[in-house]
């Protein structure tokens, strides 16, 4: 997946990989499930390795309902270079349901 960017993909074990770029920042990011009972919670922690190699959490993605009732994925992420705040959607010229595209709104 190198030759992309700003993409995330749900994986089969409830992870999820992807990347984040700007012309500040290229971070690979990995996520986790979070389970939680609150309906507000979001359904994925967000992680980037800092500059020393550690995990550190920079945001979440929350499941979310548009007008006609249908799921949709909103992403949150705070780097030390500004924040993003993103829907996702269908990556361009792919055909992988897993691929989304990370699509700023802010």
């Amino acid at each position: 997946m190198s030759e992309i960017s700003n993409f995330i993909r749900f994986n089969e074990d409830g992870t999820l990989t992807g990347n984040i770029a700007s012309i500040s920042y290229d971070l690979d990011i990995a996520g986790k499930e979070n389970r939680s009972t609150n309906p507000d919670a979001p359904v994925y922690r967000l992680y980037a390795k800092s500059p020393r190699g550690r995990q550190v959490e920079i945001g979440a993605v929350w499941q979310r309902k548009n007008q006609n009732g249908g799921d949709y994925y909103s992403v949150f992420i705070s780097t030390g270079h500004g924040k993003l705040n993103a829907n996702l959607g269908r990556y361009p010229g792919q055909d992988d349901d897993a691929l989304m595209a990370v699509i700023p709104w802010d």
